[in-house]
């Protein structure tokens, strides 16, 4: 079963191409990280993915209606932007709007999404008046709630601290253990060998590996696409991925 399907993407951007033939799938269960230097595509890709710029290839979900689309994914842009002092609950409460009102559902998933971003506390306090990092997960805990089988996000662990950032991989990888299928864009490659299930390398204007973190974090591929060495050590809590010099 696939929850998501693209093939053949592609992107040109005021006359640059920034990526072509992009093909994947995305099955329940998984958690995919996506990688890549800077400007290499990762957030185009996953605006493509969404349908939300022009392109050319196929993407499942770029085909459905916008309120199919809705139901079957949940995003969280890299911009953080809340403009309005609306309450913490409130903001997360705006994923059900694809669900068009069922109060027993919405109670429980707002709930279940305050709870898995450790929000309860702050619940009642205005959004516009929290820290970044406190925004950030307020975000993501709107996404949550939404219940979509597919989740895109877009560096959902960019500003926060090392303790919610292991946090909130954690909260994701619990989310794909539960069926549903994750992308996120992330640049710590740490993190990425320790939770995802699975990486997808973007650099060179295409998908340079797709496959497990172990094979996809080559010291080669690694050289090849970020232009670092880099250590690699497995530790009782999962590997650790130390950069060491530019190339």
């Amino acid at each position: 079963m696939s929850l998501l399907s693209c093939r053949n993407l592609a992107v040109t951007l005021r006359d640059r191409v920034i990526f072509e033939e992009v093909s994947l799938d995305l099955a329940p269960g998984e958690l995919v990280g996506l990688i890549g230097p800077n400007g290499a595509g990762k957030t185009t890709l996953m605006r493509a993915i969404l349908g939300l710029l022009p392109h050319g290839g196929s993407s499942s979900l770029a085909a459905l209606s916008p309120g199919a689309r809705a139901l079957k994914a949940a995003w969280m842009p890299q911009a953080r932007d809340i403009a309005w002092p609306v309450r913490v609950e409130d903001l997360v409460a705006l994923g059900r709007l694809p669900h068009r009102a069922r109060p027993a559902q919405d109670h429980a998933a707002i709930e279940a999404a305050l709870d898995r971003m450790g929000l309860q506390r702050l619940r009642h306090r205005r959004a516009t008046r929290l820290s970044g990092g406190e925004q950030a997960r307020v975000l993501l805990a709107r996404a949550l709630a939404q219940e979509a089988p597919v989740l895109l996000a877009d560096e959902p662990i960019a500003g926060l601290d090392p303790e919610h950032q292991i946090a909130t991989m954690t909260a994701l990888r619990m989310l794909a253990d539960e069926g549903r299928g994750v992308i996120l864009s992330l640049h710590d490659l740490g993190l990425a060998a320790r939770h995802c299930t699975r990486l997808i390398l973007l650099a060179e204007g295409q998908l340079l590996a797709d496959g497990p973190p172990e094979e996809v974090l080559s010291p080669g591929l690694v050289a090849r696409a970020f232009r670092i060495t880099a250590y690699r050590a497995d530790t009782p809590n999962g590997p650790v991925f130390q950069p060491l010099t530019t190339l």
